[in-house]
């Protein structure tokens, strides 16, 4: 049998800023990891207002890299970013900062790039079916619904 192996409040913090180093993380995933590591809530307190003091934990940052991530790489629409950094209680502050550093030119861009490919995997026949699929597809990844719909019409006749 496994025993938990328990921490200090300086092992925790030395732990913490290896992993907010490696990569931005937010609140509510550092957080997360603190309990997982059985600290108090009092530790987890002193260790958060560390990490943020020290610059290893700043949601604003967190915010931007993942904005710029997932629209660069996952090719997300803003309302996917916007509800994925809800669920991470990020402020509207931050999520407004975050979006900014999409660039307007390059994200329709995108959109177009990736309906046309997405249009080019349907296989199905039907006009309706293929364009209610390739809306399912751009929708569920996020891209709002009025630019869907003028791409629907520019793609599919």
């Amino acid at each position: 049998m496994k025993t938990e192996r328990a921490y200090s409040i300086e092992e925790a913090k030395r732990k913490l800023e290896g992993y907010c180093a490696y990569q931005d993380r937010c609140h509510k995933e550092v957080v997360a990891k603190l309990r997982e590591m059985r600290m108090i809530p009092e530790a987890i307190d002193q260790i958060v207002v560390h990490l943020i003091q020290e610059n290893f934990l700043n949601e604003e940052r967190f915010a931007q890299s993942f904005a710029r991530g997932k629209f660069s790489i996952k090719k997300w629409g803003r309302n996917r970013i916007v509800s994925e950094l809800k669920q991470r209680n990020i402020s509207k502050y931050n999520i407004a900062t975050a979006l900014k550093e999409i660039d307007p030119e390059d994200y329709l861009k995108t959109l177009d790039a990736l309906a046309e490919k997405r249009l080019a995997q349907i296989t199905e026949r039907n006009p309706q079916k293929r364009k209610k699929k390739l809306a399912d597809y751009l929708l569920y990844r996020g891209w709002e619904s009025h630019l869907v719909y003028e791409k629907l019409k520019e793609l599919v006749p």
